[in-house]
């Protein structure tokens, strides 16, 4: 990239706030970061509509089968691993449904690969490998909004159909253009100039657990507040499907530990059966016709 394309960036901008934190005291430095980290979440609430749209779009294709695909290259697509990786545990889905590709594959995770974010074909293989399809979407992922990889993954996904999505931290960028919900967190210059794993990650960071999060409640992963399709695959996460079911039903410890047991620790089913006395093959059925829904169901099985 050309140091005249470089000024153009926000990300790539010198922040005047920090100009001097090489020669202050550490207590005054931590301040500094934080100062500017204090404005990440109002800068995610200035594209809280774009993000909402992406939103409706991701729980629209994911219920007719599709997947949420996150591609980025460096700090943008570890982050995309990282929030794809916590969907299963969270919400029992499967891996495949989110999913997170960074430019350089499994290596990049871990140390960065030279070139691999300036190869537009690579996404393409890369998103071809992953069996794209029309019914997905492609977020992609990066602070400058111009990452050569990322673009053509992005440029292939619209090639077949396939809902696209982009953040970045750059009003206007390539990436903003090619993406059907383009969004874009302005947060300014970094703390350390070009550092854009700071508050631009941070933005990101903030930004996908919307989209994932937003998608898994549109989806009927959620009853209330509580993450009721959650996986009791060890003793952490048994003792939080118990303490969601006693707090969603009201009922003791030794009643949802028993309906557990019967439902091989399935919340919802759990939850519904408590709250409607119904048996399990009914219940099953009852939350099969109402997409997963547990308020849905519940209220159903009142009428």
């Amino acid at each position: 990239m050309k140091v005249e394309n470089l000024a153009k960036l926000v990300t790539e901008g010198r922040n005047p706030n920090t100009m001097n934190i090489d020669s202050v005291s550490t207590l005054e430095m931590i301040k500094m970061i934080n100062e500017e980290d204090k404005k990440v979440a109002l800068a995610v609430e200035g594209a809280a509509e774009s993000i909402a749209k992406a939103v409706d779009l991701i729980a629209d294709r994911l219920a007719e089968g599709g997947r949420l695909i996150y591609i980025g290259a460096g700090t943008s697509g570890r982050l995309g691993i990282l929030d794809a990786s916590e969907c299963p545990p969270t919400y029992g889905v499967s891996h495949e449904l989110v999913q997170g590709i960074i430019a350089g594959g499994y290596t990049a995770i871990f140390k960065a690969v030279e070139g691999a974010e300036d190869d537009m074909e690579l996404a393409k293989e890369d998103l071809k490998e992953a069996s794209l399809t029309a019914k997905d979407v492609v977020c992609g992922v990066a602070a400058s909004g111009r990452t050569p990889y990322v673009i053509g993954g992005m440029n292939y996904a619209k090639e077949i159909g396939a809902g696209v999505i982009c953040v970045t931290m750059n009003p206007g960028s390539e990436m903003a253009k090619i993406a059907d919900t383009p969004i874009s967190v302005v947060v300014g210059p970094e703390v350390i100039m070009g550092s854009s794993r700071m508050k631009a990650g941070t933005a990101q960071k903030l930004v996908l657990n919307m989209l994932s999060t937003g998608a898994m409640i549109k989806l009927g992963k959620v009853y209330g507040n509580l993450m009721v399709d959650v996986k009791a695959s060890n003793e952490k996460l048994y003792a939080r499907a118990k303490r969601i079911t006693m707090m969603a039903t009201e009922e003791p410890e030794e009643v949802v530990k028993k309906v557990l047991d019967e439902t091989d620790q399935n919340v919802k089913l759990s939850i519904l059966m408590i709250k409607t006395g119904l048996s399990k093959e009914a219940a099953e059925k009852l939350l099969e016709e109402n997409n997963g829904y547990v308020q849905k169901a519940i209220e159903a099985a009142q009428k």
